[in-house]
């Protein structure tokens, strides 16, 4: 069975495009070039890295289920229900977590570096968080939900995600506000206004929040971001920046105890010793935009569309590759990502990168055709 993410990777191209077109009729400005293709990489790299390990992710899931589960769901129907309800519970628990725990928060601070909010930013992962979130989802296994079933449903909650984030979508009225994750509750989620942080966990369900005492509405305008902005396009530095700014907070802590506290403490938590550098408040930020020559953009554009379709093929198709073409096919994907945001940011080496890139692409088309 193909992985339905990856069957629907077209459709979220399509529906970005349509995004687009619905914002310049309306006369809103939702995209940046720079912003969204940085999108787009953080979440190609996780796919890419996910193809490594994804089987053995519901192996693990798969394994308890045959050996330790505490009974077997009969009807079939119930297991839908009880898999639909219990992914979405503990989602929100494993989303609430993500950013109350520095080592759960290190991986999730990827998806909310964004500094607008549309289509593209849902698709902006993290190459680990099916790790982070993998635990929290072993209990359904204990309680009888077979993998296939777990796998659909986690799936459809994931599919159900990628529509909320949008700015062209206003308030629901009316009893879908109450139960479901709308846009306008998600907008909040995204935001680092003071009233919004921490707020509207859900996946497919809000009701969680509303259950739990972290909902909010949205009121003003919603600021996008972390409080610590990001300020780069390389995807691979914002997979891993956050790791090495808790590695500089254990090794500033002066006593022992919090530089093991500096992992599961809240981001919000700083240890004494560490000098945190000025951030500009709410309202004097500005978004990270560094010019780029429309030769530039055109190329970026014109590869994403090559890098794109690649990936495409590699998440479908990928069992049926050989190890050596796969992981050529990989590394040149990365390697084009790295070298894109480097040349929308015009750093020097990124031309280097994409040369070194290009050579890989071509030794794996070439190992390929010798399959």
């Amino acid at each position: 069975m193909h992985d339905p993410i990856a069957l629907a990777v077209p459709f979220f191209f399509v529906l970005i495009g349509l995004e687009l077109a619905w914002a310049k009729k309306r006369g809103a400005r939702v995209y940046r070039f720079n912003d969204a293709v940085t999108d787009l990489s953080c979440g190609i790299t996780s796919q890419i890295v996910l193809l490594a390990w994804a089987a053995t992710q519901l192996a693990i899931y798969a394994w308890l289920y045959e050996r330790a589960r505490l009974v077997t769901i009969a009807p079939a129907w119930i297991a839908w229900i009880v898999a639909f309800v219990g992914v979405d519970f503990l989602y929100y628990w494993w989303h609430r977590l993500s950013h109350e725990v520095n080592v759960l928060w290190a991986a999730h601070v990827v998806h909310h570096q964004s500094e607008d909010y549309n289509l593209a930013v849902a698709l902006r992962q993290s190459a680990i968080t099916s790790w982070t979130a993998l635990p929290f989802y072993l209990p359904l296994a204990l309680l009888g939900v077979p993998p296939l079933v777990f796998a659909v449903a986690h799936a459809l909650s994931t599919l159900y995600q990628f529509w909320i984030h949008t700015e062209l979508v206003g308030k629901v009225r009316g009893p879908l506000d109450r139960i479901l994750n709308l846009p306008s509750h998600h907008r909040v989620h995204h935001a680092i206004n003071e009233p919004y942080l921490d707020k509207n966990y859900g996946a497919t369900l809000i009701v969680w929040d509303r259950l739990f005492g972290t909902y909010a509405e949205e009121h003003e305008k919603p600021v996008y971001g972390i409080t610590k902005p990001l300020g780069s396009f390389n995807p691979m530095w914002a997979q891993i920046h956050y790791w090495f700014e808790l590695a500089a907070m254990a090794r500033a802590a002066r006593r022992p105890l919090d530089k093991l506290k500096v992992w599961i403490a809240s981001p919000a938590w700083k240890p004494e010793g560490y000098v945190l550098a000025p951030i500009p408040t709410v309202e004097r930020r500005r978004k990270y935009d560094p010019p780029a020559s429309r030769g530039v953009v055109r190329y970026v554009g014109l590869q994403y569309v090559v890098v794109s379709a690649v990936t495409f093929c590699l998440m479908m198709w990928h069992a049926a590759l050989a190890t050596s073409a796969l992981v050529l096919g990989g590394a040149a994907v990365l390697g084009a990502l790295f070298a894109f945001g480097g040349l929308l940011e015009g750093r020097r080496w990124a031309v280097y990168v994409e040369g070194a890139r290009l050579a890989l692409g071509a030794a794996a088309v070439v190992v390929w055709l010798r399959g």
